[in-house]
């Protein structure tokens, strides 16, 4: 039975899967959200694969997605669902607040990144604002992203920084922990030539060392393939 106002009037509940690898996790979600009027659970999942599986069969109107789970994480996750079905709407609910993590996951397609360690209600406002097709950001991640960033990042239409074939392999190489020169020897280029290739990938993507690098290639499923 759906929800009702206090005027009686019905209230079309928000239908909510949610996926994180932690159970405990997902029963305190699940609680908080069915607390709402206007929110129902409809499923869970333990990891990326199961919640497109599940969202493809179920339909939900949002998932709230973990970033790091086991398999496929959520960065893919969040790509294959934008993919099989554009209408649902992905909330990142994640204790990662790094710039890269944000970028690649609004780039990916989610409406909305909340932090774990915020206010419960960052993440409800975030499930509304998704299941309205709207965009929403915790206001401690906003805090950190400038506003030439949100314009040109957080809308539906936002592209991907294509970088070559060569940019892709050095910064793969990198975030394996191999050396320019290392690197020079692989790809058989100049050590010169390597780091045009680095500075024009890290400014392409907004990376700022190789910190960035490796969260970025953990995103990527990189690091699985060494």
């Amino acid at each position: 039975m759906s929800p009702a106002t206090e005027e009686g009037t019905p209230v079309t509940a928000i239908r909510i899967l949610l996926a994180d690898d932690h159970e405990t996790v997902r029963n305190g979600l699940r609680l908080l959200l069915e607390h709402q009027p206007d929110m129902e659970v409809v499923a869970e999942a333990g990891d990326g694969a199961a919640a497109v599986e599940r969202s493809a069969a179920l339909h939900p109107d949002v998932v709230v997605m973990d970033v790091t789970m086991p398999g496929m994480n959520g960065l893919q996750a969040t790509r294959q669902l934008r993919e099989a079905a554009p209408g649902i709407g992905v909330v990142v609910l994640s204790r990662h607040q790094d710039r890269a993590y944000v970028q690649e996951m609004l780039r990916a397609g989610a409406q909305a990144y909340v932090l774990k360690q915020s206010a419960s209600a960052e993440l409800i406002r975030a499930v509304r604002a998704a299941a309205a097709g709207q965009q929403y950001l915790d206001v401690n991640v906003a805090q950190q992203l400038t506003g030439d960033y949100l314009r040109r990042h957080t809308g539906r239409s936002a592209q991907q920084p294509i970088l070559s074939e060569r940019e892709l392999d050095v910064l793969r190489l990198m975030a394996w922990g191999l050396s320019n020169k290392e690197i020079a020897a692989r790809l058989d280029l100049s050590i010169k030539t390597i780091e045009v290739h680095k500075a024009n990938a890290m400014r392409k993507l907004n990376l700022h060392g190789r910190v960035d690098i490796v969260r970025y290639a953990l995103l990527q499923g990189w690091l699985q393939e060494f």
